[in-house]
């Protein structure tokens, strides 16, 4: 019996360390090693997966895969082109002879919706249906819903009707018993119509605008204008056991939800009733891959004759791992286990050596993908102002000259943001049209001299208040207390105490900050604009007059309010992209230069590594439906997580040497007997 028990501890010390030494850091199943899954992670789960309301890039990395949109962008192109998504065109403007203007989509017909319990409502046993022109309008009325926090309402206020809407809707629920119960279609088409909504059959949708927009058509390309159900937003409703509309979206793209855990990982899969999988005949251009780019598309291997005009999606499914912290992401993406990654301050110099990737990093088969983000960074002045402002006059735009020309860009993002970006001359980043990459501003050329003569010039020699005989005193705004923030900021304190200047960094919290920018009590602040559209009115109108801050709450900071600004703005905003629109972007930068409301410092500038078995990535600085056009070679992956991750054998030395001390007592003993 004894022996039996020895012979039994062997088995089972043998069996374990086997098994010990057997086992894998890898956190997926091997199951996948041969699936073409893209992995990735997000800080934390989305808010909420509702187009509506969706405006963050994290949101966006879900909504834009599920949801399809009328219009969207070509993949490859720069600057941005918009071709046919769901709309079999895209769209001309028809003007209507009164001012108006009407915009008129064709919807592809039988295109389906995911598969869903959702449209049982509409029909015991149906688990879809076909994609109708009133899917987009039942979306229109949504964002015009005052129920839902949309940030879009006032976009979407230039459709005829539709303030009105918002407001019959308003006083319906307020003052008719019963109303707020109804099924939500049928409260919008008791409140409704919306006059510039105009549904024709079932593939017929006419938009009537106020007012000539021709921007409109960048927001269907955009997931808030992507078709929705009614069945959906009434059946995910929280009850009985079932999810909120706003973690369940009912998927017209190319990918659907699998899994929605927003603690662990969401899954996205193939969506076989999308359009380009259904009818990968129709070969309609947003269903196969590019045959045309941009220069430079073909070397970087994005336009290889093995994808060119394939079908999409390429991948078989998606899934992000929430990763709360950003250095146990970078580490497993190092491992492998995660596609591409940002690149974390504390690796920088270790991944990047003079603007390119390491010799190490290369030797892993990654590449480092630059891209300029359509995004501008700056710091203002309030032109209320009386010091710094208009009301200054020659004196206050001399000294905001003389401030521009003493804050050297080059030197701010060599040492504090890892020497990323381009330097920003005008409002218009790259990849817009207007954007000259071969114009200089006078006045963001660090010049200290010229900057102390135009300080003379204001009065203010020597930086000296002729008031106070003191360094003249300003503040600048920040909306964060951090001791990093207050750092990197006093590198323009700095900057302007070369001029003898006494500027005070008045750093607040973030709502303290927007209080004080609401009340107009601040001089000198830091900003930040990101494209919500690529075209230049999106970033110059953030210094048109009736945009300010203090008469409209609008983005214009500043506070910049210049008459003949204004009047070119107004022209140039709804014109084509023609050589009347350079002319005036052109006269417009003029203004800019010479009054200098903004002190323009960078476009910023991603950096991201990609493992080399993901294919056909391009970067963009738009949140675009990327995923459909990446490829992964699963084999590849498989292989070099093998290579570059050891077995963990740690515990399995731990039962051995606990085995020994239990088995080696018994052998002993055994043979003792034995004897």
């Amino acid at each position: 019996m004894r022996i039996r028990r020895v012979r039994l501890a062997w088995v089972a010390w043998i069996a374990s360390s086997a098994l010990l030494l057997s086992c894998s850091n890898n956190p997926y199943p091997g199951a996948d090693d041969t699936v073409k899954v893209r992995y990735g992670a997000l800080p934390s789960a989305p808010k909420t997966l509702d187009p509506a309301v969706t405006y963050s890039s994290l949101e966006h990395k879900i909504t834009a895969n599920v949801y399809e949109t009328l219009l969207e962008y070509h993949y490859l192109k720069r600057p941005y082109t918009l071709m046919p998504g769901l709309a079999q065109a895209v769209p001309e403007a028809r003007p209507l002879g009164d001012g108006r203007v009407a915009y008129r989509f064709d919807v592809r017909p039988g295109m389906l919706f995911q598969d869903d319990p959702c449209f049982e409502l509409g029909e015991v046993g149906r688990r879809t249906r076909e994609i109708l022109a009133s899917d987009f309008a039942f979306q229109l009325m949504r964002i015009g819903d005052p129920e839902i926090p949309s940030q879009v309402v006032q976009t979407f206020s230039k459709l005829d009707g539709f303030s009105q809407f918002r407001e019959r809707l308003k006083q319906l629920r307020e003052s008719e018993e019963g109303f707020a119960e109804l099924r939500i279609d049928l409260q919008y088409r008791r409140a409704g119509p919306i006059e510039g909504i105009r549904v024709d059959g079932d593939t017929g949708l006419e938009l009537v605008l106020s007012e000539v927009y021709p921007q409109l058509l960048y927001w269907f390309a955009m997931p808030f204008t992507a078709p929705v159900p009614w069945e959906a937003v009434v059946y995910y409703d929280g009850k009985e056991g079932r999810d909120f509309f706003r973690d369940h979206p009912v998927s017209s793209g190319p990918f659907k939800i699998a899994e929605y855990d927003r603690f662990f990982r969401i899954v996205m899969v193939r969506n076989e009733n999308w359009y380009g999988v259904r009818h990968p005949e129709w070969k309609a251009p947003g269903t196969v891959y590019p045959s045309s780019g941009e220069p430079g598309d073909a070397a970087a291997g994005l336009l290889d004759p093995d994808y060119v005009g394939r079908s999409l999606p390429l991948l078989d499914r998606i899934e992000y791992r929430i990763e709360k912290e950003s250095i146990p992401y970078f580490n497993k993406f190092l491992q492998g286990y995660y596609d591409a990654a940002g690149i974390i301050r504390e690796s920088f110099d270790k991944v990047v050596q003079q603007g390119r990737l390491s010799s190490e990093m290369k030797a892993r088969g990654m590449r480092l993908e630059k891209s300029v983000d359509p995004a501008i960074s700056y710091l203002g002045f309030n032109m209320n102002d009386a010091v710094v402002g208009t009301p200054g006059g020659d004196k206050a735009r001399k000294l905001r000259q003389a401030m521009s020309l003493a804050v050297d860009a080059e030197e701010y993002k060599r040492i504090f943001i890892n020497g990323r970006g381009i330097l920003a001359q005008t409002p218009i980043p790259p990849g817009l049209f207007g954007y000259d990459p071969d114009y200089r501003n006078p006045y963001r050329t660090p010049d200290l001299d010229a900057a102390r003569k135009l300080l003379e010039e204001a009065g203010y020699t020597g930086g000296i208040d002729p008031e106070t005989g003191e360094p003249l005193h300003l503040t600048f705004d920040i909306g964060d207390a951090s001791t990093r923030t207050r750092v990197t900021y006093g590198f323009f304190i700095d900057a302007w105490a070369e001029l003898g200047l006494d500027v005070e960094l008045a750093a607040t919290n973030y709502n303290q900050f927007r209080e004080k920018v609401k009340k107009g009590s601040y001089q000198i602040f830091t900003w930040g604009w990101i494209a919500d559209y690529p075209d230049p009115e999106n970033f110059l109108f953030l210094l048109w007059g009736p945009m300010a801050q203090a008469t409209s709450l609008g983005p214009n900071t500043a506070n910049f309010d210049h008459p003949r600004f204004n009047e070119l703005f107004l022209e140039m905003k709804d014109r084509p992209n023609d050589v009347r629109r350079i002319a005036l972007i052109r006269e417009m930068r003029e203004i800019l230069e010479r009054e200098r409301p903004w002190i323009e410092l960078l476009h910023s500038e991603s950096y991201a590594l990609y493992h080399g078995w993901l294919k056909n990535l391009k970067p963009a600085g738009l949140s675009l439906p990327q995923a459909k056009y990446m490829d992964i070679d699963a084999g590849l992956r498989a292989a070099q997580r093998v290579e570059w991750n050891d077995p963990i054998v740690w515990p399995a030395w731990a039962v051995t040497g606990i085995g020994i001390a239990i088995v080696i007592p018994g052998i002993l003993t055994f043979l003792r007997e034995r004897q």
